[in-house]
């Protein structure tokens, strides 16, 4: 019996043509092209911060960022340490995610498992609405509501705390009658970066199989055991990437914290005294710079902040890689 002949097919050609007729090949390349964008971006501004600041790192050295007892900014006398304004930025932004964690998490339950269908809807328009206000609002808001009818009453209760010896320099009293402190932008974070936490965790609560749910009431758990037991664990990678959203929002937030804080330069550690942080500082002072050292050391805390935003990341996204990659385990378990 004669055999036909088949003439042999170009594989390759034919996985090209099947992969481009279904844009495989072309939103490969967009997705690479975008990743390959951001990350170029974020060299590209480290590196415009390491080159601009380049003399004030020659001639401030390390003592520039390192904790020191006579921590200084005067740019008048051309002496630049810029330790107090690090320490505000860290004790504000965490004091931040300290108190938005709990809230936003619980906002998150109740919207994606206890809230009447009625009102789930509008809530989560609040809560995103929320999280679109412009920081200069929250600001105007902080300076004519919320600190003279919240964070003085809260200040002069912490205070008594700065009687007892251990605590005595976080709650170094009396607070401002006006409210601004560092306490009062660290409220302010708070507010501003609870919808966001929530907008998400609700929606990584949402994302959880119906399965599981299922499955933990049918074991007889109580609704609170199968939140508090299976949705949480479950989803906590998703969790913690919104906490690092936040904890970003918080690091970098500029207006609303300028407006609250107080803008000292005192170099203090108490929580009830005015402050600075690093973003509050480079918007007060960037363009009513004295010296070329004087920018240059500006450009420096830009440096220092930058650095300081991306090891916070890593470390977080670390844990967020630990906790998802523990989490499949868990759940087959």
């Amino acid at each position: 019996m004669k055999k036909i002949s088949v003439p042999r097919e170009n594989h390759w050609l034919a996985r090209f043509q099947r992969s481009t007729h279904h844009g495989d090949v072309l939103w490969s390349g967009l997705i690479i092209l975008a990743s390959l964008l951001v990350l170029a971006l974020v060299i590209a501004i480290g590196w415009m911060l390491w080159q601009q600041s380049a003399d004030a790192r020659v001639k401030l050295g390390w003592g520039f960022i390192l904790p020191t007892s006579n921590a200084t900014w005067d740019p008048l006398s051309g002496v630049f340490q810029s330790w107090a304004f690090i320490y505000s930025t860290l004790m504000t932004s965490l004091l931040a995610i300290l108190l938005a964690v709990p809230i936003s998490v619980g906002i998150a339950i109740f919207l994606a498992e206890l809230c009447p269908p009625s009102l789930r809807l509008p809530l989560n328009w609040m809560i995103e609405l929320l999280a679109a206000i412009p920081s200069v609002v929250y600001g105007l808001w902080g300076i004519f509501v919320f600190l003279p009818k919240v964070v003085v009453p809260i200040g002069e209760g912490l205070a008594i705390l700065g009687q007892v010896p251990v605590l005595n320099s976080f709650f170094t009293g009396p607070i401002p009658l006006s409210g601004s402190s560092r306490l009062a932008a660290a409220m302010i974070l708070t507010i501003m970066i609870i919808p966001t936490i929530a907008a998400i965790t609700r929606d990584v609560l949402l994302a959880i199989p119906n399965s599981q749910r299922e499955a933990a009431m049918g074991l007889g758990s109580t609704r609170w055991e199968m939140i508090w037991q299976v949705l949480l664990p479950y989803g906590l990678s998703g969790m913690l990437g919104a906490i690092i959203l936040g904890l970003g929002r918080a690091l970098g937030e500029t207006m609303a914290v300028t407006m609250v804080i107080g803008n000292s330069l005192e170099a203090t550690n108490s929580l009830l005294k005015p402050g600075s942080t690093m973003a509050s500082l480079l918007a007060n002072q960037f363009k009513e710079a004295v010296s070329q050292l004087h920018t240059d050391a500006m450009i420096e805390i830009g440096l220092t902040l930058f650095v300081i935003t991306l090891i916070l990341n890593l470390i977080a996204r670390f844990l967020v890689w630990q906790v998802a990659r523990r989490t499949p385990q868990e759940a087959r378990a």
